[in-house]
């Protein structure tokens, strides 16, 4: 619910007083003395959803916007104030959206003190570099949910939609300060962790599933940053909390600063490379979707709603929308035509791989992961690495695979590549749980009868040359093959 104060010239009152009167919406009048012009202070409740209606009525009965307050209140009493909630909230005319100053006013108080913002920034992209490294989902999800971009993305993206430059500018400006923030104290954290050996220098952090997912952005990977501005659009457009937004938010920026972090700590720029690309379009993708999403919902410029766009794009009143739209749409162009590249290059090396998979001289060996390195836009000459990780049996040997993989690679994306693969070993092993029984039995049972015999000899527990052991399956209640021994070799061809 809001509570209107609004100062009307004296000129325009029963024009005001009679919008108030049709819409049956109960209100008190104030002389206002102290004025150089005649006026009063009309005050008013009205449900969230109707003040939008109401105001756009008031000001086409003479209300001007030059001393106009919109506040939040907890309930009124008023003998018409449930028939106005029937009307907008539960009636024919619903409609929860809010007016164009109180979507600003809601951008800008989701943006916390400078100490506040910038600790909070930090602690998160810590949480996110650990979950990253720990390759922990529920971690990284913890660092999103105290992450406080939200507020500097939605200003940058409502004042994209109202041509405020001002706005589009504190926005930007906050994220990437923000961010730039983020990335220093997780390529700090990251040095750290990497010089104590609290993580291991010779950790490959390209195999770590959180950080490579982030490293080879795709177009499902930008479609987060799409959907998180889209939606704290509308949380600012209605009556709902944007905060929940908040997480979406993060979700598009904190890991991927975090992974920029980790790949320059560890000294790998494909890792930092490929990240920066995904945050830098995320921040970018957020302020577009969440401006196109109030445009949606039929917010518009001050000047389109005074003039016809025409006359406003003549008159410079959309100059900032004009350099945003722009400034976003070189970048996302560019790195857009590289995420389609990438996925096409990607889909042509997992057909090739299946391909070679399919021959009859590797159908024991099982398809696990193919990493693809993210294009370096021409910038360098070394040929693009792509990692093939499979499954065989114990000490069987492909000494012809890899070769044959990159030959295929090579001839299917018509593009110089480097394969690299993996392979995970397992061994199993079929001895019933009978047989093993009845063997331990027979070992018992030799010990027992012969406790003084000087030739006997005990069966030592330490000594297991005779008993098969394999780690459990996982599985109870039956036989089952279990994995006996892993372990991963790499093979550079």
């Amino acid at each position: 619910m809001r509570f209107i104060h609004a100062l009307v010239p004296q000129r325009h009152r029963d024009d005001v007083l009679g919008v108030l009167a049709d819409e049956r919406i109960d209100y008190v009048v104030t002389e206002e003395a102290d004025s150089d012009d005649d006026a009063i202070i009309v005050q008013f409740p009205l449900p969230a959803q109707a003040v939008d209606a109401v105001l756009a009525d008031l000001r086409e009965a003479g209300l001007d916007d030059s001393f106009t307050v919109i506040a939040n209140a907890e309930t009124a009493a008023t003998p018409n104030f449930a028939e106005l909630e029937e009307r907008f909230v539960e009636g024919s005319e619903e409609d929860d959206a809010v007016v164009p100053e109180e979507i600003r006013s809601k951008a800008r108080d989701l943006n916390p003190g400078r100490r506040t913002y910038y600790a909070m920034t930090l602690l998160s992209v810590l949480v996110a570099t650990i979950g990253l490294l720990l390759d922990s989902p529920a971690i990284v999800v913890g660092s999103m949910v105290i992450a406080p971009q939200v507020g500097a993305a939605l200003t940058a993206s409502v004042g994209v939609a109202f041509s405020e430059g001002r706005m589009v500018r504190n926005g930007i400006v906050s994220q990437v300060v923000g961010l730039g923030v983020a990335v220093g104290s997780a390529t700090a954290f990251g040095w750290l962790l990497r010089t104590t050996q609290f993580v291991s220098g010779a950790v490959d952090v390209t195999t770590i599933a959180q950080i490579s997912a982030r490293t080879s952005p795709g177009v499902l990977s930008l479609l987060v940053g799409v959907c998180a501005g889209a939606a704290g659009a509308f949380g600012l457009a209605t009556d709902l909390p944007v905060s929940l937004v908040g997480v979406a938010v993060a979700a598009a920026l904190i890991p991927a600063a975090a992974a920029v972090g980790i790949g320059v700590a560890w000294g790998y720029p494909v890792v930092a490379f490929g990240a920066a690309v995904l945050l830098v379009v995320n921040i970018l993708t957020i302020t577009a979707s969440g401006a196109v999403a109030l445009w949606y919902l039929g917010y518009r410029p001050e000047q389109w709603r005074e003039t016809t766009p025409r006359d406003a794009l003549r008159s410079g009143g959309l100059n900032a929308t004009i350099a945003a739209l722009l400034a976003i749409a070189v970048v996302t162009g560019g790195v857009g035509a590289a995420v389609v590249e990438q996925s096409a290059f990607e889909n042509a090396t997992n057909d090739a791989v299946e391909d070679v998979l399919d021959a009859s001289a590797y159908d024991e060996l099982d398809l696990l992961t193919v990493q693809v390195e993210f294009t370096s836009f021409g910038l360098a000459d070394a040929p693009r690495e792509v990692t093939v990780r499979v499954r065989r049996p114990a000490d069987e040997s492909y000494p012809a695979f890899p070769r044959r993989l990159e030959d295929e690679v090579t001839a299917a994306t018509d593009t110089d590549v480097t394969v690299s693969v993996e392979y995970v070993e397992t061994a199993t092993t079929t001895t019933s749980r009978e047989s093993r029984e009845a063997r331990v039995s027979q070992s018992r049972g030799a010990t027992v009868r012969n406790p003084n015999a000087q030739h006997a000899h005990p069966v030592d527990p330490g000594d297991r040359s005779n008993v098969i052991s394999s780690p459990q399956s996982g599985q109870s209640g039956g036989p089952s093959p279990s994995t006996s021994r892993s372990r991963t070799r790499s093979l550079q061809s």
